[in-house]
């Protein structure tokens, strides 16, 4: 289907939707291959900030199969995430875990490449800072100046709006000059990692993979909803000078699309 103007949301915002999850992370595999081609073109490296979830897991095994695996000059590639939960890289529900038996294993990267997020450190707010520091290292930038503009992060979307670990009613949500945070969610008696709201924004593409009629509603708030982004966080992903894509599924778009 051809991409639409989302109702409610930024100018730039482009929603495209697909038949099934498996035609979203075909989708987000191919938008890798592209902005991938040309960022290493224009600046001579393509970094991308990877998310977790199911519909991102498959399309890093799409990414990593023939054809797309040797569209990409994996040397040229540097890989960061997005968000982290507080677990070892080699728990079930890690982030960095996921993308590495995905993707990460099955491509020629070296291992200064990829920078995951220290989800297992005793001290998260330093562990943030220690990101917020690589990432200055990798760009060649100040880490107490503006935040840098990654080629493409990706996100997901919960079924309560929250994006990276951004969740709805958390202190993050407010952080305007750290580029990473240890986000407390006191709903799941935990602390995440994760970009803040000014990295994510600082970024030339943002892609949202969005599939499953569970996610219908909070879709919905998102896109056409009043803007909310306490109840609502990903609302607050704007690019001042980039571009928003929704990769979503025709179940999570169906109720908006048929009105």
């Amino acid at each position: 289907m051809a991409p639409t103007r989302a109702a409610g949301a930024p100018g730039a915002a482009l929603v495209r939707v697909l038949a099934d999850p498996e035609a979203v992370s075909a989708a987000g595999a191919e938008l890798a291959c592209e902005l991938a081609a040309g960022a290493i073109a224009a600046r001579g490296a393509f970094r991308v900030a990877l998310s977790g979830g199911s519909t991102p897991r498959r399309m890093l095994e799409l990414l990593a199969c023939e054809p797309r695996r040797s569209r990409v000059d994996w040397s040229r590639v540097r890989i960061f995430f997005g968000d982290e939960r507080a677990v070892a890289p080699d728990h079930a529900d890690s982030n960095y875990g996921m993308a590495q038996r995905a993707l990460l294993a099955r491509v020629p990267l070296a291992p200064g490449q990829v920078h995951r997020m220290r989800g297992e450190a005793p001290d998260l707010a330093r562990a943030a800072d220690e990101y917020a520091l690589e990432i200055a290292r990798e760009f060649g930038v100040a880490a107490e100046g503006p935040p840098p503009a990654f080629d493409l992060i990706y996100l997901g979307l919960g079924g309560d709006a929250h994006t990276a670990s951004l969740f709805p009613g958390t202190p993050a949500l407010a952080e305007r000059r750290r580029w990473v945070v240890a986000n407390p969610v006191a709903e799941q008696a935990t602390t995440r990692l994760s970009f803040s709201p000014p990295l994510l924004c600082a970024a030339r593409e943002v892609a949202f993979l969005v599939a499953g009629a569970s996610k219908r509603a909070a879709l919905r708030a998102v896109l056409d909803g009043p803007r909310d982004p306490q109840r609502y966080p990903a609302q607050l992903v704007q690019p001042a000078c980039g571009r928003v894509r929704w990769l979503v599924d025709a179940a999570a778009r169906a109720s908006a699309e048929e009105r």
